[in-house]
């Protein structure tokens, strides 16, 4: 039997978190175990160390989500953090993700897209919609220096692409025409040149580094 997902929800504006809330009580799989409107209500809160992932918006009045980041891992925190924003500047992005953030999904979006974005990040994957990554890439490419090369192969950089547009192992390896212990290969020689051990580091470095 799966496990049930425990989540958080902090966001300062009530019609939205109410309705979300619901929204995630109704969903099979998931528990709501609190939801909050504010980043000092969020780490009282005795739940929070049982929490896998919460969903934190940035912009919460007189705080921003990035509080919340580096306080709750202070505090022993070790579920994921999804950002849940209307909007985040390309500093504001890759300073959450720097911190800690799982990844970043866009209010704009569809609720199933969120769905599978607690999915992917409960997984260990990283979540960027397509126009936060666009946004991001396109910062890192006006802030790099030219370079000769990344020092990434082409299959090195096409495994890095699935990587980044949030692609399971097994989709990476059905859209290479490769098999999923060769994509799980590639993905260990990119941790090596890296040093990074997860997706979400990953995705974080490459950004800074403007490795494509």
């Amino acid at each position: 039997m799966n496990r049930m997902i425990r989540l958080m929800l902090v966001d300062d504006h009530t019609l939205f978190r109410e309705g979300l809330a619901r929204l995630l009580e109704a969903e099979n799989g998931f528990e709501l175990v609190g939801h909050f409107s504010s980043t000092a209500e969020a780490l009282a809160a005795p739940e929070l160390n049982s929490v896998h992932v919460v969903l934190l918006d940035f912009d919460l009045g007189e705080n921003r989500g990035l509080q919340f980041l580096g306080e709750s891992r202070e505090m022993g925190f070790r579920g994921r953090i999804l950002m849940v924003t209307a909007g985040m500047s390309e500093v504001d992005a890759l300073q959450a993700l720097g911190s800690g953030a799982s990844g970043i999904f866009l209010k704009h979006n569809p609720p199933a897209s969120l769905i599978t974005a607690i999915h992917r990040v409960v997984a260990g994957e990283p979540w960027l919609d397509q126009s936060s990554f666009d946004s991001l890439i396109g910062a890192a490419t006006r802030r790099a220096k030219p370079q000769a090369s990344s020092g990434l192969n082409q299959r090195e950089q096409a495994v890095l692409k699935g990587v980044f547009e949030g692609l399971t192992n097994k989709e990476i390896a059905a859209q290479l025409e490769i098999s999923e212990s060769y994509v799980k290969a590639v993905l260990q020689q990119l941790f090596a040149k890296t040093g990074v051990r997860t997706r979400s580091q990953l995705v974080r470095v490459a950004l800074e580094k403007h490795i494509e």
